[in-house]
């Protein structure tokens, strides 16, 4: 699901973007991820790599879309030497008429995109009512009916109850200022003011409420966009009768339904990918958003993530076509809690494993232990029986090195998640060549998708296993260490979050590198 992290704060919903207005604020703020402290030192790392030359590496995004006119993407969008622009023909016979930058697989011949989608467990839900009315249900079915049924039913009460809140605490926001300036004795407060202020314990949300419109982060504008946001969630997400792949045309079950899509790479709303696709590989050094960490780079956009959850068919088609493009590296920033079409995702997977492409994906944001419950797609099917060899699992850490070091949305595992990389507080790219901060997993994937993409620049003659486990060792270890743990108050070694206990760290990858090549030159 294609989806920004939202925050539950005095019962209301706060997104966790925020504006992309900031003034003179210090570049090394803003690219914080690839500098010390919690960062990945990936400036440290190019500095010993300043005399060597590099190769440009092929990175696919499987997203909601690229804006590939980006001014900070300009020379870093993937171009098909084999297609000729507009001709309506397949020039290079793969398939797919002018992909001439990659594929879109939500939308049709004429042009026309989808984007809202229902979740992965309505489409289940609905799929599964319409066999029970024809009697058709297997023992299994009335299982999985059951549970998606609790699921889908228990989202929708909780999100109209979201909507009782806004309605009820909008017209409370004019009126907060007026009742907090009468409890300080003081009109024109400030949050200086605000801080000395103790209230009681039944006036506590008023002085939080207060400092929330303060900062900017509660007004009623802001409210009336979260209500839009959620009504459309419920609209289309959580509707069983909604259908936003009809636009498509195809199939989305039958996987030999091939011939489906257009070129347009970027579609309606290309705001997650391009954000995603800076921090792979944004201009570096420019002055404008955010550094990516890979420098000579190429992002391929393949549009197969909507406003709601992808669809297994696109995602299966999206990796073969990226491997078959030249891509060495898959960044693949989405997730869902079923698939049901396992098998095909996970062939397309081998087909990435055998030809030595490397898929990196997105732990998830709803601070769960992955090795209990399920987040697709992922590296260990309960049907598989070869381990991949290319696939990355991470999860998100904060530019807090203390305490909050694990974002506290992100989803962990010690099994199924490999390592932790920046994922909070992220600015970088947005349609319109605009600039904004988000945070997710989706954030923190794409920063080692350009790890990867970037070690195998400097270093072409590794492999992508060798690139990944270099990954993994270099990471800098904080097993032992406690840390809060995700969606808790509560302490625990970070050690347990992840198969490495770590965070991505370039400088140590390059290093490791290094003595790798060193040793292969000596024998």
């Amino acid at each position: 699901m294609n989806k920004i992290v939202i925050k539950l704060t005095l019962s209301l919903f706060v997104f966790s973007a925020t504006s992309s207005v900031y003034g003179q604020v210090d570049k090394k703020v803003l690219n914080w991820y690839n500098g010390g402290g919690s960062g990945m030192q990936t400036e440290k790392a190019y500095k010993k790599l300043k005399k060597r030359k590099s190769k440009t590496v092929i990175v696919a995004i499987i997203d909601s879309g690229v804006d590939i006119e980006h001014e900070d993407l300009r020379g870093k969008i993937w171009v098909n030497t084999d297609e000729i622009a507009g001709n309506g023909i397949d020039d290079d016979k793969n398939g797919y008429i002018d992909d001439v930058h990659g594929w879109n697989f939500l939308g049709n011949a004429a042009g026309e995109n989808a984007n809202d989608m229902r979740l992965e467990k309505t489409r289940i839900y609905a799929n599964l009512s319409e066999k029970r009315e024809a009697g058709t249900l297997t023992g299994k079915e009335k299982d999985l009916l059951k549970k998606v049924t609790l699921e889908v039913k228990g989202d929708r009460a909780k999100y109209e109850g979201y909507l009782s809140q806004i309605d009820m605490m909008i017209p409370m926001i004019s009126s907060i200022p007026e009742m907090v300036a009468k409890e300080i004795g003081k009109e024109d407060y400030t949050m200086k003011d605000l801080k000395k202020w103790k209230p009681s314990a039944d006036k506590m949300q008023m002085k939080g409420m207060a400092a929330a419109i303060l900062s900017g982060d509660l007004s009623e504008d802001a409210m009336n966009a979260q209500k839009e946001q959620i009504q459309g969630m419920l609209d289309t997400h959580l509707d069983p009768n909604f259908d936003g792949r009809a636009v498509v045309g195809d199939n989305p079950d039958d996987f030999a339904d091939v011939r489906y899509g257009n070129n347009d790479v970027e579609g309606p709303d290309a705001l997650h990918g391009t954000h995603v696709g800076g921090i792979v590989g944004a201009i570096r050094g420019n002055d404008l958003g955010g550094d990516g960490v890979a420098e000579n780079v190429l992002l391929m956009s393949l549009r197969a993530v909507p406003n709601g959850d992808e669809f297994d068919k696109d995602i299966a088609l999206a990796i073969r076509y990226a491997v078959d493009n030249g891509a060495k590296v898959i960044n693949m920033s989405f997730g869902k809690a079923y698939s049901p079409h396992q098998k095909a995702v996970y062939e397309a997977f081998r087909y990435a494993d055998s030809k030595g492409v490397l898929c990196i994906h997105a732990a998830g944001n709803d601070h769960k232990d992955i090795d209990t419950e399920s987040n697709f797609p992922t590296s260990v099917y309960s049907f598989q029986s070869e381990k991949l060899d290319h696939f990355l699992t991470i999860g998100s850490s904060t530019k807090d090195k203390k305490d909050k070091l694990p974002s506290s949305f992100s989803n962990f595992g010690q099994n199924g998640v490999d390592v932790f990389a920046p994922g909070s507080e992220i600015y970088n790219s947005v349609p319109q060549s605009d600039y904004m901060t988000l945070q997710g997993t989706s954030m923190a994937c794409p920063m080692v998708s350009g790890v990867a993409a970037m070690l195998k620049s400097y270093f072409p003659e590794m492999s992508m296993k060798e690139i990944a486990d270099v990954i993994l060792s270099s990471a800098t270890s904080y097993k032992g260490v406690e840390k809060i743990h995700p969606g808790t108050k509560k302490m625990a070694d970070f050690g347990t979050l992840s198969v490495t206990g770590g965070v991505v760290n370039v400088k140590n990858a390059v290093d490791a590198c290094l003595a790798i090549e060193k040793a292969k030159m000596s024998k």
